[in-house]
Formats: structure tokens, C-alpha cells, sequence
């Protein structure tokens, strides 16, 4: 059995905790008979290669992993803001209970990671919505493409989410719940103005500084019509009108980081 799941960007601005976009580029399990965990690629050598792997946890909720080899290939950097450990879970979810609704594995992958925003689009794929245990697909396609501006610099979920204030002021969270409402309604109507209007957040990017996210936000590249922090970042997306306009102008402003474009995709790990 082959298993893939993608890189996600949760939040795009508005929608924290509860909005996920699946994008292509994807980690793959390969299981079969036999024993052992052999890890390629990003975290070859980093990645645990017993039991406590986070793909083997997830697979050991709802099956037995003894006799079986699990062989991972992995192409999404990891603490970067693109779902790297969302997408172990899936892997793990989707290897051990193919053909389980998907609000059993959220259920299942909660356990493992206490928000389930990237493990939702990871598992669906295109733009989904979490709420209260609950997950649905709401677009499969979005009207800007997303371009990635990768630094190799790392961040830590749980450090990131330590900046963020016990309480925000009502006036914020009005508005950032406006903007949210209008990126499900541009991302569902193919409307490429709404969408960029939607790309703003008062919730926690104000509380995740990002040097790059600032800079694209007050120049603009060609092709682009706004920009995110991915996750709790590092990485910042840029939304695109002219794919490749846009990236080629964030590689000549940006030459220390990787500038990756990225299709959104319509289906997820299962």
C-alpha cells in the first residue's frame, strides 16, 4: 500500500485554527509485511525511526503495526509552516483506516495534535473548514495560487503560539471574523478581488512578527494580490495572479530563501 498526504497552509490570514489549503507537494508512505521504519528525505536522520515515529502513533490508534514496514518518503520541510506533522498523521490515519469518515480520523488525530485545521485539509484536500470536530471541503480549487517564500530558518508550533494574547479586543475579532466569511464566500465564488480583501488577519499575525510578510505586504510583487503567514510560519504565501511574474521577482528580493510555487490540490491523503 502507498499512502500520500500533502503540505497544508492553515489560517490563510483570517480564518485561525479552523481554515487549511492542501498544496502540492506531498510526503508518501509506502507499508507492506515485514518490519522496520526507513525514513528519505526531509528528516532522514532527524525523524524518529522506532515506535514513537508520529506516523506510526497516528497508524497505531486504529491498527496493530506489528509485521508491517513502514517506509517514508518526505518532501515537506519540517517546522516551516507547511504541515509537515498534520501530514504524518494523515499518512498514518489514511495507511490504517482507509475507508473511516473523515470526522473519525479527526477524532483519532486530535490525540496527537491538539488543532486539527492542516490535518483536515491534509486529509481532504483543496480549502476546508474544522469546526467543533468536524471538517468539510469547501472548495477544491482557489481563485490566486499560492507561491511559497521558504526561509531556512525554523519555527516551533507550540513557541509560536506562546506569542499569541490570552484575549483580543471585540473590534478585532469583528473583523477578522468578517474577513473570514469573505474568504469561504471569494474561495467558493471563484472571485479573485473578494479573495484578495480576505487575506487579512487581526487574530494572530500581528503576534507572529515576519520581516518577509511585511516587505511583500508593502511592495507587492508582479502577478500578486496579497500574501499570508503559513501556519505560525515561518514561511510566507503569496497569492498570485501571475504565478510565475510573482516568483520570479520574490527570488531576485528574497535569494536566501526557497521561492516554491505551489498548486493547490483537490483531494488529500484519503
Amino acid at each position: 500500500m502507498i499512502v500520500r498526504a500533502p503540505a497544508t497552509s492553515a489560517n490563510v490570514g483570517p480564518g485561525f485554527d479552523c481554515v487549511a489549503v492542501a498544496l502540492d507537494l506531498w510526503n508518501e508512505l509506502e507499508l507492506s509485511d515485514g518490519d522496520g521504519i526507513t525514513i528519505e528525505g526531509e528528516g532522514a536522520g532527524e525523524l524518529a525511526a522506532d515506535a514513537s515515529n508520529l506516523a506510526v502513533r497516528a497508524y497505531a490508534l486504529l491498527a496493530d503495526p506489528a509485521g508491517k514496514r513502514f517506509r517514508f518518503t518526505n518532501r515537506i520541510p519540517l517546522e516551516r509552516g507547511l504541515g509537515s506533522s498534520a501530514a504524518a498523521i494523515a499518512l498514518g490515519l489514511a495507511a490504517a483506516a482507509p475507508r473511516a469518515p473523515v470526522d473519525d480520523l479527526l477524532a483519532a488525530g486530535l490525540t496527537l495534535e491538539s488543532h486539527s485545521d492542516n490535518l483536515a485539509a491534509a486529509l481532504l484536500g483543496g480549502l476546508t473548514v474544522a469546526w467543533d470536530g468536524r471538517a468539510a471541503r469547501i472548495a477544491e480549487t482557489l481563485p490566486l495560487a499560492p507561491v511559497a517564500v521558504v526561509p531556512q530558518t525554523r519555527t516551533s508550533t507550540a513557541a509560536s503560539r506562546g506569542t499569541l494574547p490570552a484575549a483580543v479586543s471585540h473590534a478585532d475579532a469583528a473583523s477578522t471574523a468578517g474577513r473570514a466569511a469573505l474568504l469561504g464566500a471569494a474561495a467558493v465564488s471563484g472571485d479573485r478581488m473578494l479573495f484578495a480583501e480576505a487575506l487579512w488577519d487581526r487574530l494572530h499575525e500581528p503576534y507572529r512578527p515576519s520581516a518577509v510578510l511585511d516587505a511583500i505586504r508593502a511592495e507587492l510583487p508582479p502577478g500578486c494580490a496579497g500574501a499570508t503567514l503559513s501556519g505560525s510560519g515561518p514561511t510566507v504565501i503569496a497569492w498570485a495572479a501571475g504565478v510565475d511574474a510573482c516568483a520570479a521577482a520574490l527570488r531576485g528580493r528574497f535569494p536566501d530563501h526557497e521561492v516554491r510555487p505551489l498548486a493547490v490540490v483537490p483531494r488529500g491523503a484519503l
